[in-house]
């Protein structure tokens, strides 16, 4: 069983930025595939942005160039990096671990993008 805990979600105006974080808990975190996925009011979950174990990225299109997804494999951390946001940003994020064909997920993070 692997626990996944996100932080760093919060209230943002247009233009603005946000940090988030989410540990996963485990002896073999670098062999884990990462993903932040987000979900907004009467709309299905999307994926955000994932890692794999390698480092390899992948971005929705629609925060390409907004957002960063990075690990940290020594603290069991990754994180996205949300820059330029705007309003239909605003979602539940969630960070998904995945781990020998197990997903684990987190309990989600708010994230609001409102002047």
């Amino acid at each position: 069983q692997v626990q996944v805990v996100e932080s760093g979600g919060g209230l943002v105006q247009p233009g603005g930025s946000l940090r988030l974080s989410c540990v996963a808990s485990g002896t073999l975190f670098n062999y884990y595939t990462m993903g932040w996925y987000r979900q907004a009011p009467g709309r299905q979950r999307e994926m955000v942005a994932t890692i794999t174990s390698g480092g390899h990225t992948n971005y929705v299109d629609s925060v390409m160039g907004r957002f960063t997804i990075s690990r940290e494999d020594a603290k069991n951390t990754v994180s996205l990096q949300m820059n330029s946001l705007k309003p239909e940003d605003t979602a539940v994020y969630y960070c998904k671990c995945t781990r020998f064909r197990s997903d684990y997920w987190g309990q989600g993070t708010q994230v609001t993008v409102s002047s």
